[in-house]
């Protein structure tokens, strides 16, 4: 799917359609989950600090929080229609999935792009929204044509194409070489992927070691012959690193906690669900593994929160001695996700000293209770202000709306906040169905405007809402 998040909402926000739409985070530390190709044009990308996407796209960016539930809907009919095409999908995350249809099999390359042309003009004429395919010998290939492909593209690589396509690419195109190897590589003069598969088996194991080397350098050659598979959701998703050195201070841990958690959370997002648990392993120079977890209200994506628990479970190196290993994951995920203004991570995590019972499963371990009935639940009170997801009330009654939350008035349906403040809010009442809708100004407090399903900015019955479950 092409930049999926961000085509959702100018789908089910027509006012928003060839505008830059960055969706993310808006806090201090909040990320881009997405970003539209109109905002792409002007550098913005996903991962990036939201912050310097909105400073680089200017001030005709619009910042929406993400809508997981939405998105996880869209993507439940896109590779449902898929399916009738390509039975066996083996999903990367709820926008990407490889398939390996038997009647492609001895295809030519115009027999390959008129089966996607057939997919994409399915998807667009009933979904409105594009779909890009990459075709390969292997995923790899079909990886990399992918992403060339984009927006709104085909690109198929015959095999007796494959080298004359690889050879050329830089060397971090290869699904696997991450910042690190990629860094290793140049350092050695290697930049191309025909510079990686000119070197020997053994020169490329010595270089990236046993686990990765020998992989890397067969794909490096175009062979590629891993199996298309269903594949179960995952329980948990997470992200750990290992230090050259041990670390022996809170100060050098915390930044380390900090990439952690942002790894984790890019898969997170990629995965479609919300993180209702936060977990940090941290492995000592002694090999004893300590872990501590505490559990959100609710489940979430926002990383400003996640990572603010993950670093109130750190324990200080000074106390346990040194840290050989980081980890941080996600877990309690759920489609189900509802946004936190004030810090649930406060409430989440008691102090560093306060009783801990062993984990079973790993000695010595401290934990945090998760116990949601400790937590609370409903609506959060923080400093005398009260707040429901989308709407905040303070100690005086005067309430503000978040941008982007979707409401429903009894008159003019469903809308999504454009701003507020000052006692007022402004909403654009609009659907997938409706086109680019009408813009009111209300009182804040109008008791007429309600949350809404976000849902029912699809305009989708809830047969449609459903379709068949992907795998």
């Amino acid at each position: 799917m092409d930049a999926f998040f961000a085509s959702v909402e100018q789908l089910t926000r027509p006012t928003l359609r060839g505008r830059p739409v960055l969706v993310g985070g808006v806090g201090g530390r909040g990320v881009v989950a997405g970003a539209s190709y109109e905002a792409r044009r002007f550098g913005a990308h996903s991962a990036m600090p939201m912050q310097q996407a909105r400073r680089l796209v200017g001030a005709g960016a619009v910042v929406v929080p993400p809508r997981i539930g939405v998105y996880r809907v869209v993507s439940r009919r896109v590779f449902a229609l898929v399916r009738e095409h390509l039975p066996v999908i083996e999903m990367l995350s709820f926008d990407e999935a490889f398939g390996e249809p038997e009647a492609l099999v001895g295809a030519s390359v115009d027999e390959v792009v008129d089966f996607a042309e057939r997919i994409r003009s399915r998807v667009r004429a009933e979904l409105g929204l594009t779909v890009s395919f990459g075709a390969g010998s292997g995923k790899q290939i079909a990886k990399i044509a992918s992403g060339l492909a984009k927006p709104d593209g085909v690109l198929v690589v015959s095999p007796e194409d494959e080298q004359d396509f690889l050879r050329p690419l830089p060397v971090r195109a290869l699904w696997g070489i991450g910042p690190v190897a990629g860094d290793r590589l140049h350092r050695l003069g290697i930049d191309t992927v025909g510079q990686l598969a000119d070197l020997s088996a053994m020169e490329v194991t010595s270089i990236l070691g046993t686990a990765l080397g020998p992989a890397l350098h067969r794909l490096a050659h175009g062979v590629d012959d891993r199996p298309v598979a269903e594949r179960a959701s995952a329980k948990q998703i997470s992200a750990e690193s290992t230090f050259a050195d041990d670390v022996i201070t809170l100060d050098a841990l915390r930044p380390a906690i900090s990439r952690a958690a942002s790894a984790a959370h890019r898969r997170l997002l990629d995965d479609g669900r919300g993180a209702r648990t936060v977990v940090v392993k941290m492995k000592k120079a002694d090999m004893a593994v300590l872990t501590r977890s505490a559990t959100l209200p609710t489940a979430t994506t926002d990383l400003e929160v996640l990572e603010a628990v993950a670093q109130r479970l750190a324990l200080d190196p000074v106390d346990i001695g040194p840290v050989r290993l980081v980890g941080v994951g996600y877990a309690g995920l759920s489609s189900v996700e509802q946004f936190l203004l004030f810090d649930p991570a406060a409430s989440a995590v008691p102090p560093i000293g306060a009783p801990t019972e062993a984990n079973a499963d790993e000695p010595q371990s401290p934990t945090v209770s998760d116990d949601p009935e400790a937590l609370g639940g409903g609506d959060d009170q923080v400093a005398g202000v009260q707040q429901r997801s989308g709407r905040v009330v303070d100690e005086s009654g005067q309430v503000t709306w978040i941008t982007g939350t979707d409401v429903h008035h009894p008159d003019l349906g469903h809308g999504w906040v454009q701003g507020s403040g000052h006692g007022v809010v402004t909403v654009r009442f609009e659907t997938r169905a409706s086109g680019p809708g009408p813009a009111r100004t209300f009182p804040a407090a109008l008791p007429e405007l309600q949350i809404a399903d976000p849902l029912d900015s699809l305009d989708w019955t809830a047969a449609e809402r459903e379709g068949p479950l992907q795998a």
